[in-house]
């Protein structure tokens, strides 16, 4: 059966005030004013072939369609042409009818350390805030999710995740272009709510929990991946300027403190399931991303440090929920 479209389904789930605001919001991707590439993006998009998928594989490591008829090498190396224009590709990996999009980072490894620590997302309505282009909402429906939503209010995020969707046809996944803050306060309406490599970036993390806590139903389970410094409880990292030459991170808690942070803001069942140090393997500079990535971003010779000197790139991830 072909999903309902997405203000049709949020208007069935009782997401009225949401699925009013949804027409104005999408609007911003096809304003071409908002982004000097995106009136390239949306040709690029209307001009990717149409090919029946044969397969659709939305558990490997790489997102994985398969055309149903031939398709030839030159095809390939066309369609190659096209996504690439959506560089750079962060996250993934994908494998579109024979081309590979090798993304900076292994998307899958992160998946592998969450996925084990799940409630089972079968039939669940998810939402994943901060969702880049998309990946981990496919690798969400891939465990049977009933409906993903993705939030990012980049755009070249949204024009790949929508390349993507072009090639798999009527799928319950979505990918809104906005931010958390664009949200309708309060819905009170996910399953699962994903916040992966986000609370670093809010200026006010606190905020950004209770704002997590009220988008969950009662019983509704939080997945927030982030990252950590040793210490104890009361250990928070403010940057002087930039972490790791990125300029929006403004607080990098211990694993205590996040833990403390939580049950303040009346999360409970609190558990730290994974704590793993990111490597230039996992997040590197490929063909798809040609820009600077991890290891310019750490002190040569020293790669326990950033360039700036703070403690490299250490990340955590804790499950809890809403009671």
């Amino acid at each position: 059966m072909k999903p309902l479209a997405l203000q049709s389904f949020l208007q069935l789930e009782g997401l009225d005030e949401w699925a009013q605001q949804l027409p104005a919001q999408m609007m911003v991707a096809s304003n071409t004013a908002v982004h000097g590439d995106s009136a390239s993006w949306q040709q690029t998009l209307q001009a990717l072939p149409v090919v029946e998928p044969a397969t659709i594989d939305f558990t490997s490591a790489a997102i994985t369609l398969t055309p149903a008829a031939s398709f030839s090498q030159s095809q390939q190396q066309a369609l190659a042409s096209q996504l690439m224009a959506f560089m750079p590709w962060r996250k993934g990996p994908f494998s579109v009818h024979g081309v590979y999009i090798d993304s900076e980072w292994h998307s899958d490894w992160k998946w592998q350390r969450i996925h084990p620590h799940l409630s089972p997302l079968q039939d669940r309505l998810v939402l994943d805030i901060g969702c880049g282009n998309g990946y981990h909402c496919w690798r969400m429906r891939g465990e049977g999710a009933r409906r993903v939503i993705g939030i990012d209010p980049n755009l070249l995020n949204y024009y790949q995740f929508t390349a993507i969707k072009h090639f798999c046809g009527p799928q319950p996944v979505d990918l809104v272009p906005i931010g958390v803050e664009q949200l309708p306060a309060a819905m009170q309406a996910f399953d699962s709510v994903f916040s992966m490599g986000v609370l670093y970036h809010r200026r006010s993390p606190i905020d950004h929990l209770y704002q997590l806590k009220n988008l969950l139903r009662p019983g509704g389970e939080l997945i927030l991946e982030t990252l950590i410094i040793d210490g104890d409880k009361q250990t928070v990292l403010l940057p002087q300027d930039r972490y790791a030459r990125m300029r929006n991170v403004w607080f990098i808690p211990s694993a205590d403190a996040i833990k403390t942070w939580l049950q303040r803001c009346g999360f409970t069942a609190i558990c730290l399931v994974d704590v793993n140090r990111t490597t230039s393997a996992e997040q590197r500079t490929t063909k798809w991303m040609t820009f600077e990535s991890l290891a310019d971003c750490l002190q040569p010779g020293q790669p326990d440090l950033t360039v700036e000197g703070y403690p490299a790139p250490t990340r955590a991830v804790f499950i809890a929920r809403r009671p």
